[in-house]
């Protein structure tokens, strides 16, 4: 197995990480929007992921999978960005531009509290992911300098 399997794991991390950072984003910046180009209130976004196969061609992932039944991890991917369709909270406001004929405005289905929450969590896996690849680098770092002794 490489070194480097660490640190690629750990960069595909960093790279979902900041893709779900900036679809949280866009559902806090468009938290008050009622209308979209496709009509109707905005409805709030996610990523999903899914694991990413690891070089099952090697003999040593063969024997692995067949001797341990273990496959190491090879990071994460983000295979889409989905949509929440469920409906927004409806509020009374007949003035509103967007209100229908009964006088309710349907508001984005976005819930300030979670997405802070998952933005928290976003965060805090990009930071793991860092740390990762610092001390995927120290390791590599000192096994150098045992070389060089």
């Amino acid at each position: 197995m490489s070194m480097f399997l660490g640190i690629d794991a750990a960069a595909s991390g960093l790279t979902a990480e900041r893709l779900r950072m900036d679809v949280i984003s866009n559902n806090i910046a468009n938290a008050n929007t009622t209308r979209t180009r496709t009509g109707g209130a905005y409805h709030r976004r996610y990523v999903i992921f899914e694991p990413r196969e690891t070089d099952s061609n090697t003999f040593e992932s063969y024997l692995q999978k067949k001797i341990h039944k273990l496959e190491p991890g090879a990071g994460v991917r983000a295979i889409g960005i989905g949509t929440d369709n469920e409906q927004g909270p409806l509020v009374y406001d007949p003035t509103h531009p967007d209100a229908n004929a009964q006088g309710y405005v349907e508001r984005p289905n976005v819930n300030m509290v979670s997405e802070m929450v998952d933005m928290i969590t976003a965060s805090r896996a990009y930071e793991a992911n860092t740390t990762t690849i610092d001390a995927a680098k120290a390791m590599v770092s000192k096994s150098l300098e045992i070389g060089n002794k």
